[in-house]
């Protein structure tokens, strides 16, 4: 059964030179001898990541993708900070062990972590794992327990406040989400005005009860232990992690969830197995979290849509790399019907919404 994500070749255009990476390896991190070898993990549409393998003990160095601007969503300095914070009180998110800002040596500023080693989830469940609906329910709860748990973690004693400013942090995040897709669209996508203009009307007032926000926290961004697959082991993926609405986290969370039931709009966009037998539905998953964290989830419309909404751009801005050339990874060609897909789903959420 392979269930892990597996490396192999780099990417054309996505190399990096060996030597200089041993040779920085080597300087900053103790014990390390032996051979090197470097392969590339294939999934994902953000940041570049790579398996490195030297003299057994195995790492993940995480760059950014080529051509993104690597302060406006790419700073690898600050996602090695966040780490490197949150491991002493965290445990589940992964060591890490050296950061450089050298763009001498791969191109580009990069961290190196230690490998979280477990199954990870993608679209569909690889050969040979299968969950019971027992095991399904039990791991959609692991899930909402542990978001839950990293939304009680103290930012301020974990030396975390410089990840964000909780005031305002609901309408940063509509004005800067919907700026970004203006400066992001080209013009085979959908304007958005509409969606973007209800999320100014309807956002509520900032949180009384600010919590650390990963922003990115979903099914494939967790680690899965071989033995025990419905148990969560690890948290990856850290990069856009803030201070802010715990809702907004949940919202995000959710556009990604693609039930079974879905219409086709959301069934393209599926990414991870949230439609096997025995998962919760949203709502099963928005229900247990509020009565597992007492939260109010009243003008979850809102923050579902956000989600949606904030997903289209993050394909969008992704697209855009790829229509205008700046990148020429065929899997991002794909991304301009997610946003349309992504955008109707947004539209229906706010049809049918009481706020």
């Amino acid at each position: 059964m392979q269930a892990t994500d597996k490396a192999g070749a780099i990417r054309p255009g996505e190399e990096i030179d060996p030597n200089a990476v041993k040779a920085f390896l080597q300087e900053n991190i103790d014990g390390l001898t032996g051979d090197m070898t470097i392969s590339q993990f294939p999934s994902g549409f953000s940041n570049l990541t790579y398996l490195i393998d030297m003299g057994g003990r195995k790492m993940v160095l995480r760059r950014p993708p080529i051509g993104a601007r690597v302060k406006a969503g790419h700073d690898m300095g600050r996602e090695y900070k966040i780490l490197q914070a949150l491991y002493p009180v965290f445990p589940y998110c992964p060591k890490p062990l050296a950061f450089t800002e050298n763009t001498a040596i791969i191109g580009s500023p990069f961290f190196v972590m230690e490998k979280l080693s477990g199954i990870i989830l993608r679209k569909d469940l690889p050969k040979g794992l299968s969950f019971s609906r027992e095991q399904a329910e039990n791991l959609c709860r692991a899930l909402t327990n542990l978001q839950a748990d990293i939304h009680t973690i103290d930012v301020k004693k974990a030396g975390l406040d410089f990840i964000g400013k909780p005031a305002g942090y609901v309408q940063r995040q509509v004005e800067g989400w919907s700026n970004r897709y203006r400066k992001a669209r080209t013009e085979d996508a959908p304007d958005c005005e509409s969606i973007m203009a209800w999320l100014k009307d309807k956002m509520p007032e900032d949180t009384e009860h600010p919590t650390i926000v990963h922003n990115d926290y979903k099914l494939d961004n967790v680690v899965l232990d071989p033995g025990r697959p419905e148990k969560i082991i690890g948290v990856l993926d850290w990069e856009m992690a803030t201070y802010g609405d715990p809702l907004m986290d949940l919202g995000n969370s959710l556009a990604y969830w693609v039930e079974k039931n879905d219409p086709d709009d959301m069934q393209m966009i599926r990414s991870m197995p949230t439609n096997m037998a025995g998962a919760l539905t949203r709502q099963e998953i928005l229900n247990y979290y509020e009565k597992r964290t007492g939260r109010s989830t009243q003008q979850f419309d809102f923050y579902y849509c956000f989600g949606l909404f904030r997903l289209a751009v993050i394909a969008q801005q992704i697209y855009y790399r790829f229509f205008h050339k700046i990148t020429n990874n065929k899997r991002f060609a794909m991304l301009i019907f997610a946003v349309i897909g992504l955008e109707k789903t947004a539209l229906k959420v706010i049809e049918s919404s009481d706020l």
